[in-house]
C-alpha cells in the first residue's frame, strides 16, 4: 500500500494540472493530507462511494497519462543516472569515459 501511495503521489505531482479541480482536490485530500473516504465525502456532502469512484477513475487516468508521457519513468531513470554519476565522482580516479557515457545517457532521456 505504501508503494502505491508513493507512486500516486509522484503521478499526482507530475500530472495534477491535467485533472479537474474536483479530481485535484479529492486526490490531494486522500493521498497528500491522508483524509479518509468518509472525511472527504463529508467535506463535499457526497457519498463515500462517489468519492471512491472518483479517486479510482482519477488513479486510472494518472496511470494512462504516465503510460503515454512517461514523465515519472524518465524521472526515475534520471535519478538513477545521477546516483551513478555521484558514485563515479566519489571514486579516487573516476573514468572519464564512464562519466561521458553517463552524461550521454542523461541527454538521451529527453
Amino acid at each position: 500500500m505504501l508503494e502505491k501511495t508513493t507512486r500516486m503521489n509522484y503521478l499526482y505531482d507530475f500530472y495534477h494540472s491535467l485533472l479537474t479541480p474536483k479530481q485535484q482536490s479529492y486526490m490531494s485530500l486522500y493521498y497528500l493530507d491522508d483524509f479518509s473516504l468518509g472525511e472527504i465525502a463529508e467535506e463535499y456532502d457526497v457519498s463515500r462511494q462517489a468519492v471512491y469512484d472518483n479517486i479510482k477513475r482519477t488513479e486510472a487516468m494518472l496511470e494512462e497519462y504516465e503510460e503515454k508521457l512517461l514523465l515519472f519513468h524518465k524521472f526515475q531513470e534520471r535519478m538513477k543516472l545521477l546516483r551513478n554519476v555521484k558514485e563515479l565522482l566519489n571514486e579516487d580516479d573516476p573514468s572519464k569515459l564512464a562519466m561521458l557515457e553517463a552524461v550521454a545517457e542523461l541527454e538521451n532521456l529527453d
